[in-house]
């Protein structure tokens, strides 16, 4: 990608503005039109949204999204449905033994209403406090009830099964991390008490080193930050196999979803990792070899995701697709969603725009003035196109608020309009999620507010 280097915070401030108006009439849309005895809406068709998936993983994104939008603009009435879906909805979710999504679901509605509290955005009350942190409390403890280990740690497996370690549970741990601030442990046969920091810091390292590589010679295919969506292990042994993908092209190719949940993972977790001290350790890690690998991770993932985009910062849905080939020189110029070989995936860039502006913010925050500054561009980069046509949804009638999204190119779950020979002009929940999230997070330094962290509050 091509990063602007000249672009500041401030000139994304028009294109907010357009963007919160319109995030706000999509949310009020799929309120109104949107059957809920249908599932939790995941991925638009001819842009309605619709159900599609193999675990209930959106229906947090869903009306986290209310709550956002709540944040950003003081308008009431997202409270108010944000506030009524998570107590009328999401308790399933939070005791949920079957998914690997706690942090996407209940981080992101009970989590951001609590952290609203704490920074005083809503008003304190005990009970209401009292219930969202236990809601947080269970979730945490029941993500990490999800445990494999191996020779050398752990982690948290996916609704595949024990073998398999996905990368984009990096970023849905923070449920372990909430529980883990809030004072909880997990709880096993004979009363025994699972620390969920050294839980969560386990699958950290696991990631680190089985879904991301670094040029160090693992096969024929490592190259420095690509990643894997899937690690499969011997679950008798405990030894690494394969990897794998369930939504990229191949294992050895880089899906680029899966490449961005480990950016915008990482990063977040070492701004985690900060309000941690050694002592809280035990033992079990050491900070500073616990920060390296952790910023080994997000540098190389960043910087994978930094060459191998085309310039406006927009990835096509897997940097080994087939027919790139097809596409000529499709680095040397902006992403085309409309073309007739591989689709793009613009949620891909919603996530992976969070993760480049928080490891530039780490990184100038510790000593580090210019690599931090590259990251820090390449996320404005990213989102001065991102929040501009043809990916801002301006259709009064589409449901979705960020277009070209992808959810399933293998499985071709996807929509392909009329005309169309692949799947394009679509929104996904998490795409459209995560749009919010980084919008919040730079409408936050833009307004000089407090800095938006998951675990704002708690410490």
């Amino acid at each position: 990608m091509q990063i602007n280097f000249s672009l500041t915070p401030e000139d994304l401030r028009s294109k907010l503005s357009r963007f919160w108006g319109l995030s706000g009439e999509k949310i009020l849309l799929i309120e109104k039109e949107y059957d809920p005895t249908s599932g939790s809406p995941v991925f638009t068709a001819a842009g309605k949204y619709t159900t599609r998936g193999w675990t209930e993983w959106t229906q947090g994104f869903q009306y986290g999204s209310a709550i956002l939008q709540y944040d950003a603009t003081g308008d009431e009435q997202f409270l108010k449905q944000g506030r009524r879906n998570t107590v009328d909805k999401m308790a399933p979710h939070v005791s949920h033994i079957g998914v690997h999504d706690h942090g996407f679901n209940n981080v992101s509605t009970y989590g951001s209403l609590l952290r609203l509290m704490h920074e005083g955005k809503i008003p304190d009350n005990i009970w209401e406090k009292n219930f969202y942190e236990l809601a947080l409390k269970i979730s945490g403890a029941v993500q990490a009830t999800r445990w494999t280990p191996i020779k050398d740690g752990g982690f948290i497996h996916s609704f595949n099964g024990p073998h398999s370690l996905f990368v984009d549970t990096i970023r849905s741990n923070r449920a372990l991390a909430v529980s883990y601030l809030l004072g909880h442990d997990l709880q096993t046969e004979g009363d025994v008490r699972i620390n969920l920091l050294h839980r969560l810091l386990q699958h950290a390292k696991a990631t680190a080193d089985y879904s991301v590589y670094y040029g160090e010679g693992r096969d024929s295919y490592d190259t420095w930050g690509r990643t894997a969506h899937e690690s499969v292990f011997n679950t008798k042994d405990g030894n690494f196999r394969c990897p794998n993908a369930q939504q990229g092209y191949t294992g050895f190719s880089t899906w680029t979803r899966g490449l961005a949940w480990a950016m915008c993972g990482f990063a977040e977790e070492l701004e985690f990792l900060r309000i941690i001290k050694q002592e809280e350790l035990e033992g079990e890690a050491d900070w500073k070899q616990t920060e390296h690998f952790m910023l080994k991770a997000a540098r190389a993932t960043c910087d994978f995701y930094i060459k191998n985009t085309p310039l406006d910062g927009i990835p096509y849905w897997d940097t080994g697709a087939p027919n790139l080939h097809k596409l000529g020189d499709y680095l040397g110029k902006k992403a085309d969603p409309y073309n007739d070989f591989e689709p793009v995936d613009s949620s891909a860039a919603a996530i992976a725009a969070q993760g480049l502006l928080r490891l530039g913010k780490y990184l100038m925050s510790n000593g580090h003035q210019a690599d931090g500054e590259n990251y820090w561009q390449a996320g404005l980069t990213v989102l001065t196109h991102l929040f501009d046509t043809p990916y801002l949804s301006t259709d009064d009638l589409h449901q979705g608020l960020i277009l070209h999204s992808i959810y399933h190119q293998p499985n071709g779950w996807d929509y392909v309009p009329e005309g169309s020979k692949i799947a394009n002009g679509e929104s996904s929940m998490w795409g459209d999620y995560h749009a919010r999230e980084v919008a919040l997070y730079m409408q936050r330094i833009l307004d000089g507010g407090a800095y938006y962290t998951f675990f704002n509050g708690l410490r």
